[in-house]
Order: structure tokens, then C-alpha cells, then sequence
């Protein structure tokens, strides 16, 4: 690993030789069947996780290591779960109540994640739990309506905090030309955010948009 390369991941995340080829990884109990090496460093597969795309394709998400995260779309625990492993508290809200049944058992390894059943949509049902001031709001949530979901929980970012925002296109309209999408998304964000870069995951995730934004 280059000197470059150390710079640009987070303290905690790593490349590393799974199979003969050079991976992220982060260090902790396995969670969905990902290879793990003879150190305990688990593969971090970019293919199922919108994150660990952004990471790979080199944008600039400035995490740097232990920072408080607020997780939208925790799901089973799949990125969250690789969150948790480099960061520090990590509030994982998941609305469907069976990825978040697996999601308590991710959390039973990881005791600085914490499992909320809560709706992204309704920030205020969970406003009584997650701190203010995060460093981080990381933000997966495949439903219509993305950008409002992101300005609705820009309460809880520090004023020198990150939004990392992966965007659905086919979440918004199936029938629109996924450029569009975006476009209406980054114009609603910017009402509460200024934009520092966005990237098209398409190598890893069709008709998605990687966008990395911090509070107005």
C-alpha cells in the first residue's frame, strides 16, 4: 500500500490480497460470508456496498477514523457493519423490521453500533437518541424523495460534518433518464448542503450517484 493510498482511507480501512486481488477491508467479525484473511481483516466488497464504492473509485469522502456516524438504510448490516469496524458510536436506522432483526446480531460484535427500527423519513422519531453534532451521515435509503430525507436529517451534522449520499436513480422515477434524477436531487440538496463532489457508481452500481456534501 502506497503512502498515497494511506492517506486516503480511513484509519482502520485497508487494502489488502484476498484472492490474489487487492481489496478494501476493514477489521471484525464477519458478516455476510466476506472472505477474511489470517489477521482478522475482512473483505469490503464495493459490489454490495454504495460506501465502499465511493471509496474505491477515489472520491473524497474526508473520513479519517472514529468519527460518530448516523446511518440511513442500515439494512442487514452489510456497509454499516464495515462502519463500525473503523468509526466511533454508529447509529444504524433500518425501517423494515427483518434486515433489522439481522442488524442486532451485526451489533452483538459491535458495541459501538447501535440498531434503531425507525423511518428516515420522520428524523424527529429518533432525534431522542442520536446525538447532535455527528460527524457523519452516510445515507443509503432506497425511496423516493433522497434529497428531502438528506435536508430533513442535516439537523444532526456538526457544522464541519459530512453527508456521503448514495442516490437511487431508479428509486426516484424507473421511467427518467437517470442524469435528470440527479440533477433534481443536487438541486434540492442545495438548500441545505454545499456539494464538494459527486460521482456516478456505475462500476459497481447502475444508476446510482455518489455525492459527498457538507451543511450550509
Amino acid at each position: 500500500m502506497s503512502d498515497e493510498q494511506a492517506e486516503e482511507l480511513p484509519a482502520g480501512v485497508e487494502r489488502r490480497t484476498f484472492d490474489g486481488r487487492e481489496r478494501l477491508s476493514t477489521r471484525g467479525e464477519p458478516v455476510y460470508g466476506e472472505p477474511v484473511d489470517s489477521d482478522g481483516w475482512r473483505a469490503w466488497d464495493a459490489g454490495r456496498s454504495k460506501l465502499g464504492a465511493m471509496l474505491e473509485l477515489d472520491m473524497d469522502t474526508g473520513l479519517v477514523g472514529g468519527e460518530t456516524v448516523l446511518y440511513l438504510g442500515a439494512a442487514s448490516g452489510t456497509t454499516v457493519s464495515h462502519v463500525a469496524d473503523f468509526a466511533g458510536p454508529t447509529y444504524a436506522v433500518e425501517f423494515a423490521p427483518r434486515p433489522v432483526r439481522d442488524l442486532v446480531g451485526v451489533a452483538e460484535d459491535r458495541d459501538n453500533l447501535f440498531p434503531l427500527l425507525k423511518d428516515a423519513r420522520d428524523p424527529e422519531s429518533y432525534a431522542h437518541v442520536v446525538e447532535s453534532g455527528i460527524d457523519c451521515l452516510v445515507m443509503d435509503v432506497a425511496t423516493r424523495g433522497q434529497a428531502t430525507v438528506a435536508v430533513r436529517n442535516r439537523q444532526f451534522l456538526a457544522d464541519d460534518g459530512r453527508l456521503l449520499m448514495a442516490v437511487k436513480a431508479r428509486s426516484e422515477d424507473v421511467t427518467a433518464d437517470p442524469d435528470d434524477v440527479f440533477d433534481d436531487v443536487l438541486d434540492e440538496l442545495e438548500s441545505a448542503y454545499e456539494i464538494l463532489e459527486t460521482g456516478r457508481l456505475d462500476r459497481f452500481h447502475a444508476d446510482h450517484l455518489g455525492i459527498v456534501a457538507r451543511p450550509e
